[in-house]
This record gives C-alpha cells, structure tokens and sequence, in this order.
C-alpha cells in the first residue's frame, strides 16, 4: 500500500531535475510584489533554491540557519531564493498574505516567491518542504550541482554535524569536487494539488 502510493505521488511530482541538469526557470511572485526569474541572479556565482513554507514545523526550524546561509553565501555569489510550492487551499497559512507576514516578520533577506501554480517544484522535483536545489553558474546556465537537505540536524541546530549546501558552495568556490552531491530531503510533504 505504501509503495503503491510513493509509486503515484513519484509519478504525480514528476522526476524533476538530476544533478548536472540545466536548471529550470521561473518567473514568480516575491513578497516585495516584483517577479524574479533566473534572469535576476545573472552576475551570481550559483543560487541556493529552496523550497520552503509558513506552516511545516521543519521549515519554520530552518528558517534562522537559512538566513545565516543567505548572510554567509550571498556575498560570495550563492544567494538564497526560497520558493513556497503549497496551495493555501490545503494548508491557508501558506497564503501569499501569509509569506509577506511571515517574511517581515523574520526580516528575511532573501526573495520568498510564490509558487501559485505549483510548475516550478514540479519542474525541479521538490518532494519536502524545506528541499534545496543547489545551482552553479555555467557560462550562461544554472545548472544543478546538489539536491537534498540543509544539513543533517533537521530539528536541532546545534546538533549539526554536516553543513551539506555550506560544503557544497564552499567545494565550487574552491574548485574542488563536492563531498556530497545529493542527500535525503526530511520535512513535510509539498502540498500539491490533486
């Protein structure tokens, strides 16, 4: 039973993108009111793409570090770009009224974009909420260089062993391979339409 329905919500998402993919582009709807696209990040180094919400606990333990993240990587070309993939719908905390509150509220210095139609985690193949997507510039493209967590400690912060997207960036600014390409979103489940 449970196989038959990780079998259809896999086949419902869609496989998204694999590592060294061409990253896929959106054009939505930050908080601010102003549509960001790939376009925006340019002259970035690589973006940190996570998909985040208001309501899922995970998300909410994760906000602090991801803001850290964002202070850290930012000036060193890896900014973050969190995207919220939720239909308010099912879950009304994760209205866009709500990501704007919610944004102010925790002064994230990062663009919180909506996902309204839900395309853009389909397309990259977001399963949790918070799943990053870790893209590096190449040329002209974004391309995928890490899927997976934040790090390996989703409740407790100060239980963090591995920093995976910290590893990760720090690897590409220094040309070295990445130590671990892809890990294990844990979170709660995108809520997708039916």
């Amino acid at each position: 039973m449970l196989r038959a329905f990780l079998l259809v919500s896999a086949l419902f998402v869609g496989d998204g993108v694999k590592l060294g993919d061409k990253a896929p582009d959106f054009a939505l709807k930050n908080v601010d009111g102003k549509t960001l696209s790939l376009a925006d990040y340019a002259k970035e180094k690589g973006l940190i793409v996570v998909f985040t919400c208001n309501h899922c606990p995970y998300s909410k333990a994760y906000e602090d570090r991801l803001i850290a993240l964002h202070k850290e990587f930012a000036p060193k070309g890896f900014p973050i770009v969190a995207i919220n993939p939720n239909a308010p719908e099912i879950v009304p905390e994760d209205s866009y009224e709500n990501m704007q509150k919610r944004a102010k509220e925790k002064k994230f210095p990062f663009a919180y974009l909506y996902d309204e139609t839900q395309a853009v985690a389909k397309a990259y193949g977001a399963t949790k909420t918070p799943h990053v997507f870790l893209l590096k510039k190449e040329g002209e493209e974004f391309r995928v260089a890490y899927i997976g967590a934040i790090d390996d400690s989703p409740n407790d912060p100060k239980k963090v062993q591995k920093r995976y997207v910290a590893e990760a960036i720090e690897a590409l600014l220094t040309d070295k391979p990445i130590p671990v390409t892809e890990t294990k979103a844990i979170g709660c489940s995108v809520k997708y339409r039916k």
